[in-house]
């Protein structure tokens, strides 16, 4: 598909941390919400149901292994999943850090936001080597 800004990113900001042969981590840039990365699988398809059952678990087996990363390295309050793709009918899943600090907690990032965020830092050479360790032992 020509078409999808996944495939096809045109103006992308992000910073890779990782990838494989099937999926790839990106950490985006977002100023509320620093820490949060997308984990994208590498073959255009819409839907988990789309991957074979093994498939399906490796996918999640690096999406959990990007949510401990997360919680090792920038200790948040809660973690939030989310496989949307309304907009982007690619697969791909949202791991968002939430700190009781964040502009929108405990609401969903979408809500309205109660006060202005307070900032947190991330280092993303922590979170590739983070990722590079977990995934090699997975191995």
């Amino acid at each position: 598909m020509t078409s999808c800004p996944i495939c096809h990113p045109v103006h992308d900001d992000s910073t890779f941390l990782w990838s494989d042969a099937c999926c790839r981590v990106i950490l985006c840039h977002d100023a509320d919400y620093p820490g949060f990365c997308r984990v994208i699988w590498r073959a255009h398809v819409a839907e988990m149901t789309d991957l074979s059952p093994a498939e399906r678990a490796y996918f999640m087996a690096v999406v959990w292994d990007v949510e401990t990363v997360l919680r090792t390295v920038m200790e948040p309050d809660k973690i939030n999943l989310a496989s949307l793709g309304n907009q982007v009918p690619h697969l791909h899943w949202h791991v968002i850090l939430r700190f009781g600090d964040d502009r929108h907690f405990p609401d969903p990032v979408w809500a309205e936001p109660r006060r202005p965020g307070q900032p947190h830092t991330v280092a993303p050479e922590r979170l590739r080597a983070g990722l590079l360790s977990l995934r090699s032992n997975a191995e």
